[in-house]
């Protein structure tokens, strides 16, 4: 169980993934494209969960993201069932029970596209008008 996202249900925040690789899983009959995010971390870079899977949406899609590349985004910490819970009798499967995710996840960004912090001297003219005043 993922105790750090189990603290925060409902509530929604900035978090930093790595993309692991792309995978397929299979609903109502169609195929859809997953994606595996490793080291998921808070915005105080605190880690809280060790990975998770995303359905690969447009935004996802026109990113063209690659395994490696760090990532960052917004999502609401939610719980939900995990676990068989059919008819069958099989001993093997395993018994239903709540674990945690992250929902409604939005406004990806590479971390190449993080805007640094202003630094005066990357940027001449603007050093030239504070020295005028």
């Amino acid at each position: 169980m993922r105790e750090e996202l189990k603290r925060r249900v409902g509530k929604r925040g900035s978090f930093s993934a790595r993309v692991e690789r792309y995978g397929k899983r299979t609903s109502y009959g169609y195929e859809k494209e997953t994606i595996l995010v490793c080291d998921v971390r808070d915005e105080q870079g605190a880690e809280v969960t060790d990975h998770l899977w995303f359905t690969v949406g447009k935004q996802i899609k026109e990113m063209n993201l690659q395994p490696g590349e760090k990532i960052f985004f917004f999502a609401r910490v939610a719980p939900y069932k995990k676990g068989y819970r059919g008819r069958r009798e099989d001993d093997d499967l395993p018994l239903p029970c709540t674990d945690y995710c992250l929902k409604f996840p939005n406004q990806f960004r590479r971390e190449s596209d993080q805007p640094e912090e202003f630094k005066p001297e990357l940027y001449p003219l603007i050093s030239e008008i504070e020295n005028l005043r």
